[in-house]
C-alpha cells in the first residue's frame, strides 16, 4: 500500500521515524545546495507562513496572471514555485485546519466555514503547527483570519500560538470584531485596513523576534469577497477591487521580506506564501475547471512559493505534485520539533524544496465535498489520475436538463465512475475511464483502504454514498441526476450510458 496511508495506519512508526530523522534535519538541510553557495547557519530557521483567502492559482503574475506582483515574483525567483499545488479542501475553515495540523479536515470534524453563530471549532485535541514547534522553543504570533473557531478555546491563543491579532472569520460576515488575543478590541474592523493592519503587526513581530526561533502566521483577509485595498491601493491595479486588493497582498509581503532582510535573517527564515484554496466569483483559477467550494482542480489548486536563502536553490520550479497537508511534516522535520501525537496525512517535502529530489513517494489524496463536517468523498487523486465518485444534484450548466438548482442538494455516487489525467487534461474536460478499466479498480482500492482510517460519521457517510447510486443517464461532469429520475422523451440516452 502507499506511504500515504502508511502515515495514517501506521502512526507511532511513522512519529518515531520522523523523530529521529529530526535531529538531523538542521544539520543536513543547512548544507550547501550549491558549491558555491555559503551555507545557512546551523539554527533552526524561523518559519513565516502567509495565507490568503481565495487568491486563485493564476492571480499572481509569476502565475502568469497580468496583476503586478512583483515582490511574490521576486520571491519566486529567489525559491522555490510549486506548479501542481493543491489544499486539502476548497473551503475557508477546513483548509486552514489542515494546513496547520497536517491532517484532513474530515478528521478533526471542521465546519466549511464558522460563521459569528458558531459555537465550537475545530476539534480540541488537535496539534496545530505553533503547538508542534513550541516544542522547540519557537515563539509564535497568528496575525489575520482566524476562522477555526471563536469561542476562547478555539483561539489562536489556547490553540499554540503566544500572542493573536486578528478576525474571528471572513470578511462577507458581520459583525468583525478585531481580535487581541481572546479580547475584542473592535467591535467592527475597518475591513478596508485590515491588510495594512496585519502587516505592521507582522513587521513589529519580526523586529521584536529577532534573536530567538520565531513562528509567524499572517493569514490574510483578501481576496475574498467583497474585495478591497486600503485608499492607497484604490485603483492601483486598474483591474477593480479584486486587483487592488491582490496587489495590495503583494505589498505587504514586501514588507515583510524587507524586515526579514533588515534583521539579517534572510538565511535564517523559511518562508512559505499561498492560499486557502480557489478563487470564488472573481480571481482566476488558471487553466482549469471550478471554482472555490468545487472538487474541480480550480477550486483546489492553490499557488505554492517558498523561500530559504541558502537551501532552497534560487528560480527552482517544481512540477511535482504538492499538498497543504504537507506544510506540517516538512516544517517538524526541518526544525526538529517534537511531532504531532496525531498521525499525519502529509508527507515531507523538505528535500523536494532544497532539491536533493525531483519527486516524493506519496499515496492517494481524498477530496471530500463541502459538507458540515467534510465527510462526503467527491474524489480520489494519485500521481496525475483523479477518479470522481460522486457529485452532488444541482445545476452545473444552465442548459442542464436535470433543473431543480434552487432545490437541496444531495451527493449521489456516480454509477460511472469519471477518470482524468491531470497532466494531458488539467482542465479536466475529458473522461477517460472507458480507456482505463484497471486504474479506476486501483483507485477505487485505495478508497477502500483509506476510509477505515477516518472518524465514524466519514464511514457512515461514505456506506451511505455507496448505497446511493444516481441515474446511469448522468453525463461525465455533469450534476448527478437522482436514481428515479424520468428523461424527457426528446432525451436520446445512447445504450452505454443506460448500462
Amino acid at each position: 500500500m502507499s506511504s500515504n496511508v502508511t502515515s495514517v495506519t501506521s502512526g507511532i512508526d511513522r512519529r518515531t521515524f520522523v523523530k529521529a530523522a529530526a535531529a538531523s534535519a538542521v544539520v543536513s538541510l543547512s548544507g550547501p545546495v550549491r558549491a558555491s553557495e555559503p551555507a545557512p547557519s546551523r539554527r533552526p530557521p524561523n518559519v513565516i507562513l502567509m495565507i490568503c483567502d481565495d487568491l486563485g492559482s493564476g492571480d499572481l503574475h509569476c502565475y502568469g496572471s497580468s496583476l503586478k506582483t512583483p515582490n511574490l515574483d521576486k520571491m519566486a525567483s529567489e525559491g522555490a514555485r510549486f506548479t501542481h499545488f493543491n489544499t486539502a479542501h476548497p473551503i475557508c475553515s477546513a483548509s486552514r485546519a489542515a494546513l496547520l495540523t497536517g491532517r484532513y479536515a474530515s478528521r478533526s470534524h471542521t465546519q466549511g466555514a464558522y460563521g459569528p453563530s458558531a459555537k465550537d471549532g475545530m476539534d480540541l485535541d488537535e496539534k496545530t503547527l505553533a503547538d508542534i514547534l513550541g516544542t522547540a522553543g519557537y515563539k509564535s504570533m497568528a496575525i489575520g483570519k482566524w476562522h477555526l473557531g471563536y469561542p476562547p478555546p478555539y483561539l489562536p491563543a489556547n490553540r499554540g500560538f503566544d500572542s493573536y491579532c486578528g478576525v474571528p472569520w471572513s470578511v462577507d460576515m458581520a459583525p468583525l470584531p478585531l481580535l487581541r488575543g481572546t479580547t475584542v478590541v473592535e467591535a467592527n474592523a475597518d475591513r478596508e485596513m485590515l491588510t495594512p493592519l496585519y502587516t505592521e503587526e507582522a513587521v513589529k513581530f519580526i523586529d521584536e523576534s529577532a534573536a530567538a526561533p520565531f513562528f509567524l502566521y499572517v493569514a490574510y483577509s483578501y481576496p475574498h469577497d467583497p474585495p478591497t485595498g486600503s485608499p492607497r491601493f484604490r485603483g492601483h491595479s486598474g483591474l477593480g477591487r479584486q486587483g487592488d486588493a491582490i496587489e495590495e497582498i503583494d505589498w505587504s509581503v514586501g514588507e515583510i521580506l524587507d524586515a526579514v532582510r533588515r534583521n539579517g535573517l534572510d538565511r535564517d527564515t523559511l518562508i512559505f506564501f499561498t492560499s486557502d484554496h480557489g478563487p470564488w466569483f472573481q480571481g482566476c483559477p488558471g487553466p482549469r475547471r471550478g471554482r472555490k467550494s468545487t472538487g474541480f482542480e480550480g477550486g483546489v489548486r492553490i499557488p505554492f512559493l517558498a523561500r530559504w536563502t541558502g537551501a532552497i536553490p534560487a528560480g527552482r520550479v517544481i512540477d511535482e505534485w504538492g499538498s497543504n497537508l504537507d506544510v506540517v511534516p516538512t516544517v517538524t522535520s526541518i526544525c526538529g520539533a517534537k511531532c504531532s501525537p496525531n498521525p499525519l496525512d502529509g508527507v515531507d517535502i523538505s528535500e523536494l524544496l532544497t532539491g536533493r529530489k525531483d519527486h516524493v513517494e506519496r499515496g492517494a489524496l481524498l477530496y471530500f465535498a463541502v459538507s458540515f463536517d467534510q465527510q462526503i468523498l467527491e474524489c480520489v487523486r494519485k500521481g496525475n489520475w483523479k477518479l470522481r465518485v460522486s457529485q452532488r444534484t444541482g445545476e452545473i450548466y444552465i442548459n442542464d436538463w436535470l433543473g431543480g438548482s434552487c432545490q437541496p442538494t444531495r451527493h449521489f455516487l456516480l454509477p460511472h465512475p469519471e477518470l482524468y489525467n491531470l497532466e494531458l487534461d488539467p482542465a479536466e474536460s475529458y473522461d477517460a475511464a472507458v480507456d482505463y478499466p484497471e486504474k479506476i479498480k486501483e483507485l477505487e482500492s485505495e478508497i477502500e483502504a483509506l476510509i477505515p482510517t477516518f472518524p465514524e460519521n466519514v464511514q457512515m457517510a461514505y456506506a451511505k454514498l455507496k448505497s446511493n447510486p444516481g441515474s446511469p443517464y448522468t453525463p461525465a461532469a455533469a450534476a448527478t441526476r437522482p436514481a428515479d429520475l424520468v428523461a424527457p422523451e426528446w432525451i436520446y440516452i445512447p445504450p452505454w450510458r443506460r448500462g
